[in-house]
């Protein structure tokens, strides 16, 4: 477990955005000799390990065997995460302070991202005469600040903390007014190609941190920590089905985006593999299972009146089997989920939230608008989601691990109302 905590903390510290974070899970892949495909070219599979990526910002990985299995076992999870985005124009200078003009991306906890270093990450398009060039940037330095006020200034912050996004969350990056983010990002690039456009976010550049051998204390847990756990449980894992990997960006603002889960990447990947290999794609979807991974809430330490009565467990209590009423879980498919936990004895516990907190959709649920899969949720509990650093416990994401891995490997046939292992 301590190597793979280390190897967690440092894909928290990497993933700063969508982009950066699937780049580096492609160097990962092509590093254990996954070939890339394009989705614009003939699929032609004669390797065994392929992925394919949407847009720099979403992936889909899979693994093949000679004697394959007509189904699929899918694992999903996202990679944005809560942050703030940089509009176009954004720089502009009001009260002697050079400024960027952001949106939050995702329902961030506005105070949560105040007083911390930030930095600039995401994808440019630079121009050199009439070719344009797109590029992966994480500038990695603190580069702005969003101060906030004064608790002498402001005698109800303790008690009403009322942020307004046009005006308290827009971050301060120099006094020089005639300061550029353009001449910001090529200075420290070193660019001489002039920039036409970007998607570019604001995120901590805080560290994560191991806090009394109990917790993990970083940005981006939500999502990234199941995503970790899923790749490094799907790399180099055959079975005779086909094991997939898929990693959705747009989670955070509802997956209706070109490269979300609510788009055809997933079926269309699917239908390809099914093509190319002689797979009628109907019955490998009745087959086929998917795995739907995201975090959610524990019990709080001082708030249990947040929790529902007997189904919010607390830090380090294992893989949680997400059942509302809005899910995919069912019986069957929870009972799935139990038996590839009692595997590796696994402890898990079932999750719902209290009937008047709303709930957001899953990513399978999401991709289940294209494909009908047999599918579960599950979860990994934490605490102050979608603040700039998140609270996990230190055992859950490595239990996380095992269970994706005997998923992958795992045997069962659903048949006749009967589940056989």
């Amino acid at each position: 477990m301590p190597n793979f905590n280390n190897e967690l903390l440092e894909f928290l510290r990497t993933g700063s955005t969508s982009y950066t974070t699937i780049k580096y899970i492609k160097e990962l892949l092509i590093k254990n000799g996954y070939q890339e495909l394009q989705e614009a070219n003939i699929w032609k599979l004669d390797n065994s390990k392929y992925f394919v990526i949407r847009n720099d910002a979403s992936l889909i990985a899979f693994n093949l065997q000679e004697d394959l299995k007509e189904d699929f076992k899918i694992i999903c999870t996202h990679c944005d995460t809560p942050s703030l985005a940089i509009k176009p124009n954004p720089t502009f200078f009001e009260n002697g302070y050079l400024k960027l003009n952001v949106v939050p991306y995702g329902g961030i906890l506005n105070y949560g991202f105040m007083d911390r270093p930030l930095s600039i990450a995401g994808r440019i398009i630079t121009q050199n005469n009439n070719t344009f060039t797109k590029t992966i940037i994480d500038l990695k330095k603190p580069l702005a600040v969003i101060p906030s006020i004064a608790i002498h200034q402001n005698a109800k912050a303790n008690t009403n903390l009322d942020l307004n996004t046009e005006i308290d969350l827009m971050p301060t990056i120099s006094l020089n007014k005639n300061n550029t983010l353009e001449s910001i990002i090529k200075k420290e690039l070193k660019l001489k190609d002039s920039i036409t456009d970007y998607d570019l976010y604001l995120y901590p550049t805080i560290n994560p941190q191991i806090i009394n051998n109990t917790f993990i204390l970083s940005p981006r847990i939500d999502n990234l920590t199941c995503t970790y756990a899923a790749v490094k449980s799907f790399i180099n894992n055959f079975s005779n089905s086909i094991n997939v990997l898929t990693v959705f960006n747009s989670e955070e603002i509802g997956s209706n985006t070109y490269e979300g889960a609510d788009s055809n990447f997933l079926i269309d990947t699917l239908k390809r593999i099914c093509a190319t290999k002689n797979l009628d794609i109907s019955r490998s979807l009745a087959n086929s299972f998917i795995i739907s991974a995201d975090n959610t809430h524990a019990r709080h330490p001082s708030h249990d009146e947040l929790s529902d009565h007997t189904n919010t467990p607390k830090l380090n209590d294992g893989i949680l089997i997400v059942k509302e009423i809005n899910g995919t879980t069912t019986g069957i498919t929870g009972a799935i989920m139990k038996k590839i936990c009692e595997n590796n004895k696994i402890p898990f516990k079932y999750y719902t939230s209290r009937n008047d907190f709303a709930t957001g959709s899953t990513q399978a649920g999401v991709s289940l608008k294209h494909l009908s899969i047999n599918s579960v949720d599950i979860a990994l509990p934490m605490l102050a989601m979608h603040s700039s650093e998140e609270l996990i416990g230190l055992k859950d994401p490595y239990r996380l691990y095992l269970t994706f891995k005997e998923f992958y490997k795992i045997k069962f046939t659903l048949k006749n109302n009967k589940i056989f292992f």
